[in-house]
């Protein structure tokens, strides 16, 4: 397995251009496969629940990048910032706003990205470009001291329609882009997936968030089972 997880990295990096950051998606893999990924140099893994980063991140070498990049959930904000690097997936100023407050009881900076809905679907989260305005004009933002929001995060619908999931990262570069010319520390444009993240990096994406192509497929018994890793 590890020997594969290796080959899938190395094929992959190779595919993407020098400038473009590959993050591995690691929900409900186990713990080995971690290591194989950390092994062959991946430093940078995602979770969607803040539970598998409780239990995975105690448990492999630290000077992992640790990135949530599921729906994060205020009450739990204080329990997943000491071990997270960044997270994409901010929805609300209730969240930002929240992040900011444990982050200054800690003492750490965070890193965000905002998130931002593109897709068909209602089942995705995320700001429209209109709620991205507000929220980073909002009095409230411009007085945060301990969060960084550097870049925009986004999931094309899931369709076998390509020229709808190129229109829709299309869409997100364009505001990336002008968001960019009153946010100068804006960095990152996190899209594409294992799916999708070839048309991702044609459309301007730098920062891509790729699983199965990397650990094989997702494999959920039951719902619960992602939580009961160890």
């Amino acid at each position: 397995m590890s020997l594969d997880i290796s080959h899938n990295l190395a094929s992959i990096q190779q595919s993407l251009p020098a400038d473009v950051l590959l993050v591995a998606v690691t929900k409900t893999k186990p713990l080995a496969d971690l290591q194989a990924a950390y092994d062959a140099g991946q430093r940078e893994m995602a979770e969607n629940k803040v539970q598998e980063i409780l239990e995975k991140a105690p448990q492999l070498p630290s000077d992992i990048h640790w990135h949530l990049i599921g729906h994060l959930q205020t009450n739990k904000v204080k329990q997943v910032l000491p071990f997270v690097h960044l997270i994409q997936s901010v929805d609300s100023l209730k969240l930002l706003l929240a992040i900011e407050k444990h982050a200054e009881k800690i003492g750490k900076p965070i890193n965000c990205l905002l998130q931002v809905f593109i897709a068909q679907e209602e089942t995705k989260f995320g700001l429209d470009p209109a709620e991205v305005k507000s929220l980073l004009n909002s009095p409230e933002r411009k007085n945060c001291k301990w969060v960084n929001i550097i870049g925009l995060m986004g999931m094309a619908s899931n369709t076998s329609n390509q020229e709808q999931v190129k229109a829709e990262f299309q869409s997100l570069k364009q505001l990336f882009d002008q968001t960019k010319a009153a946010e100068p520390q804006f960095e990152w444009l996190s899209m594409g997936m294992s799916g999708d993240y070839e048309l991702a990096v044609a459309a301007g994406s730098n920062l891509v968030r790729i699983g199965s192509k990397i650990f094989g497929p997702r494999i959920v018994k039951n719902p619960s089972s992602a939580e009961k890793i160890k």
